[in-house]
């Protein structure tokens, strides 16, 4: 997956977790009549285990053979690609017949090992920038990738993401100057809409992750003006109030649509402006 191939932005969307069949098919019959309208190249994202929950008794998912199965109905039903996160190095080949976006969470974007099992799948990989990491950091995740790759003789197929960097115990922010130092990795730079509105350990006393969902269009719309952004993750549900993970960040359907509806048209606008600013780069 090369930059100079992208000729439309890459969304990779659905809810946080899988927590049943009819609730992924809820999200993604919209998004894949969405994804036609708008001409955007849609990845439906679902977790099969949420394993890295803030408490020991959070919900964390239905488990791998469990989502496969609603992964490949959701697949073959609405013609979309999936994505899911692995937290363990087993998973990649485990999910690689049925995923096509193995992704590495934030907290385990230096595992080197976990990196290299996804990538030697032949599948998209895309890492998540953790939290506690400096973008230009990102770039030796990339090297990984790259080697692996060299390795097996495969194409590099990897994507990073931006997802907010620590600001103390119970903040996040984006650093807008995170997406020109990551795209210098020559991948596909995306960005994470709603992790980055995470308030970390201040939900529930602590137990869980606060948020506050409505940062996310004024945060999406600033990344996107920078130009460097290949395309968008966004976490949508049904009833985000109800649901078994980050309640307080994903969006409502609506609001997904609403806020898609006003970034494709931005992200074609703003395709141009990273060519302008090399001068300021060299």
């Amino acid at each position: 997956m090369q930059v100079s191939e992208i000729t439309r932005p890459i969304v990779y969307a659905g809810p946080c977790v899988a927590e049943s069949l009819e609730l992924l098919e809820a999200v993604a019959e919209p998004l894949s009549k969405l994804a036609k309208e708008l001409n955007f190249d849609l990845t439906f994202k679902a977790s099969f285990d949420k394993a890295n929950r803030s408490a020991v008794d959070s919900y964390r998912g239905p488990g791998l053979e469990q989502a496969m199965k609603w992964f490949e109905i959701i697949k073959k039903k609405y013609n979309v690609g999936i994505l899911t996160d692995i937290h363990e190095s087993h998973h990649a080949a485990a999910c690689a017949p049925v995923v096509d976006v193995l992704q590495i969470p934030a907290f385990l974007c230096r595992q080197t090992d976990l990196i290299v099992a996804a990538c030697e799948t032949g599948r998209i990989v895309n890492i998540k920038k953790g939290q506690m990491v400096s973008p230009e950091s990102m770039l030796n995740a990339v090297d990984k990738a790259r080697a692996a790759c060299a390795r097996k003789g495969l194409p590099l197929r990897v994507a990073l993401t931006e997802r907010g960097t620590s600001f103390g115990y119970g903040n996040l922010v984006v650093d807008m100057r995170s997406f020109p130092l990551m795209a210098k990795a020559g991948v596909p730079v995306i960005f994470d809409i709603t992790h980055s509105t995470q308030l970390p350990g201040t939900h529930d006393g602590g137990k869980t992750t606060g948020g506050d969902r409505r940062f996310a269009p004024v945060l999406a719309r600033s990344a996107t003006a920078t130009g460097y952004l290949d395309g968008y993750f966004l976490e949508v549900h049904p009833e985000p109030s109800k649901a078994k993970s980050d309640k307080t960040v994903q969006l409502s359907i609506p609001q997904g649509e609403t806020l898609l509806r006003q970034l494709i048209p931005l992200w074609r606008d703003a395709r141009g402006f990273n060519a302008q600013d090399k001068k300021y780069h060299d």
